[in-house]
């Protein structure tokens, strides 16, 4: 069966007075349907940019050089302007990282939320009002008969967050696109908010794709995880066996970071040594080759992805050993560049 979601070859560039900056070069996974899937990574590592690509909400200087993305058959790079307005909102949506910046601070959350409701589902006033009010209890808005006619100023910052996945799943999506859903909010907030999109692909189906630097969310909420860092997967597979047996030193390296708690554990915490690569001028070979400390001169070509296990693939020579497999070449774009390197 196909997925609901299939990402190949994902590449977007920005071009700048420095030149080209390789966000993200040549990034491939699937979502299935219901499933809650997370991208993790440090700032920088490509997570947003690989979002927005999806439904084309980058802006110039950006632009998407390469890749295809699939939406159950609808190839949406390719979609004219007016299929893919239609898509948004409708079955695709997303929600965006700072809520105050992404709701109108002089139009009322009311009129911002009736407006995408009429736009897709065809309702009048009166009955977009009503479905307004029902998703804002539905996501746990008290009053929320009084709160649809307040400004977003009126609202914390998790309420905001609330409104905000009201809007997107006001049509009841198919993927659902969350981006850092929970940063700056307090732990109990973020727990809900959450539970909130774990109940929404439980109960309607819905796909959820959770961008995050945050491993602990990750651990909580999704079945499979997408560690992305230079622009590249480094690692995919289930959560149990990113996190019990991370194949990638840079996996493995966040997971060292990770703050433990209970049973009065006191290791101290190891930082990741070094900086992200510079994608105005990529390496051609392993991007985290600088900061790794099993780094070899083999590192120097980009290896292909080895699977460890069905739906367990890493992209490390470390992985070339009796039991993996050799799941697939490495991204083109990528390729293409070292092969430029070694002549």
């Amino acid at each position: 069966m196909a997925s609901l979601l299939s990402v190949r070859d994902l590449k977007t560039s920005f071009f700048t007075r420095e030149g080209e900056v390789q966000s993200v070069r040549g990034v491939s996974f699937t979502v299935e349907k219901g499933e809650m899937v997370g991208i993790v990574g440090e700032s920088g590592s490509g997570k947003s940019v690989a979002a927005k690509s999806l439904i084309r909400l980058i802006q110039p200087p950006g632009k998407i050089v390469g890749g295809e993305v699939t939406l159950q058959g609808t190839d949406t790079l390719r979609l004219p302007e007016e299929e893919l307005r239609k898509l948004r909102g409708n079955r695709v949506a997303m929600i965006f990282q700072d809520p105050m910046t992404s709701l109108n601070p002089v139009v009322k959350v009311g009129a911002q939320l009736t407006e995408v409701i009429r736009r897709h589902q065809k309702l009048g006033r009166k009955a977009a009002r009503l479905r307004a009010i029902e998703l804002l209890r539905e996501v746990g808005i008290p009053s929320p008969e009084k709160r649809i006619d307040q400004y977003p100023h009126e609202f914390s910052g998790g309420m905001r967050q609330r409104v905000m996945i009201a809007m997107a799943i006001s049509c009841r999506p198919e993927l659902l696109i969350a981006d850092e859903p929970t940063t700056a909010l307090d732990v109990t907030i973020q727990a809900q908010i959450l539970d909130l999109m774990k109940n929404l692909c439980d109960t309607t189906g819905t796909s959820v794709l959770l961008i995050t630097h945050d491993l602990g969310v990750v651990a909580q909420v999704c079945t499979r995880v997408v560690v992305m860092y230079g622009g590249l997967v480094m690692e995919e597979g289930p959560v149990e066996a990113i996190f019990e047996t991370p194949r990638h030193p840079y996996t493995q390296g966040l997971l060292r970071s990770i703050p433990k708690t209970g049973g009065g554990s006191r290791e101290k915490l190891v930082p990741i040594e070094g900086t992200p690569p510079n994608l105005l001028d990529p390496p051609p070979g392993c991007p985290f080759m600088e900061r790794c400390p099993h780094a070899m001169e083999k590192c120097l070509r980009l290896p292909p992805y080895y699977e460890a296990q069905p739906g367990h693939r890493s992209l490390c020579w470390l992985a070339e050993m009796p039991g993996s497999r050799d799941s697939g070449s490495a991204p083109q774009a990528a390729d293409t560049k070292r092969k430029e390197g070694d002549s």
